[in-house]
């Protein structure tokens, strides 16, 4: 991978003929008892010390990532818009930045159906964030959710349940990451001998997450399955010529893992 440029909200990357785009839609703070021990016990007074906190609080970064691959403008998730907190949807104003028009976005495939990665195909003022939305993709596990919320009702029927290695596009590959939600995917984009894995919630506090994978979120679905994916995924990264990009992961989230006996480190690009 090849950094090309970047600006305040945006960071754009080659892999081989491809293009991906991080975009920033923002970050959210969250209490620390969201990080759960083994045993699912919050911690408390005995939060360790590599965690990074921003006034008592976890700052996570909201990442959004687009694949140009060929024609296709392929959107991986599509941050909060105005449904969270204001410190996110930013999404409009990182792709105007990084030179994207949102009417040439075509395809959302989503991770998950959370709120901070699906709402925001709403735009603030109503109006579809996406007006030549053509496929949108979501985890076939999570159908009911997805159809379960209010502000995505009108995207009900256009809408299509994937699985996995679900081909996207010619190099764009839906992998099941299931454990953080029923559903939850990562898309793998490959080519040229190189592979970005766009791997949504799998790691939510990089401070302590890479060398405790065995950590977990409050939020886990599955806090073992999320656990088993971590590490599987971790030990798969940590091999050459492989990426990861991150929805929570700090800005712009991508970046390379390596593995010491266990224990993970990563390394932004």
């Amino acid at each position: 991978m090849k950094r090309h440029d970047s600006g305040i909200n945006f960071d754009r990357y080659a892999i081989g003929a491809l293009t991906v785009i991080a975009l920033r839609d923002g970050y959210v703070d969250l209490p620390a008892s969201r990080l759960r021990q083994p045993d699912n016990r919050p911690f408390n007074s005995d939060l360790p010390t590599e965690v990074e906190l921003v006034q008592g609080k976890l700052r996570l970064s909201v990442n959004v990532y687009l694949v140009i691959d060929g024609d296709q403008h392929v959107l991986i998730d599509t941050g909060a818009a105005n449904s969270w907190d204001p410190t996110m949807g930013l999404l409009p104003h990182a792709l105007a930045e990084a030179g994207v028009n949102q009417n040439e976005i075509t395809t959302v495939a989503l991770t998950h159906t959370h709120e901070d990665h699906g709402n925001g195909l709403v735009a603030a003022d109503g109006s579809d964030t996406f007006p030549n939305l053509q496929r949108l993709l979501v985890p076939k596990e999570e159908i009911g959710l997805f159809d379960d919320n209010e502000r995505l009702l009108r995207f009900r029927e256009r809408r299509s349940p994937i699985t996995d290695a679900y081909e996207v596009s010619p190099h764009i590959t839906a992998r099941a990451a299931h454990g953080h939600e029923v559903g939850h995917t990562a898309y793998e984009v490959s080519i040229s001998g190189e592979t970005l894995l766009i791997w949504g919630d799998i790691v939510h506090v990089p401070s302590i997450q890479f060398t405790r994978p065995e950590i977990t979120w409050g939020a886990d679905a599955n806090q073992d399955e999320a656990r088993a994916t971590r590490l599987k995924l971790l030990h798969r990264a940590a091999r050459p010529d492989f990426h990861v990009a991150g929805s929570h992961l700090e800005f712009p989230g991508v970046g390379a893992v390596s593995e010491h006996e266990g224990s993970y480190s990563f390394k932004p690009f």
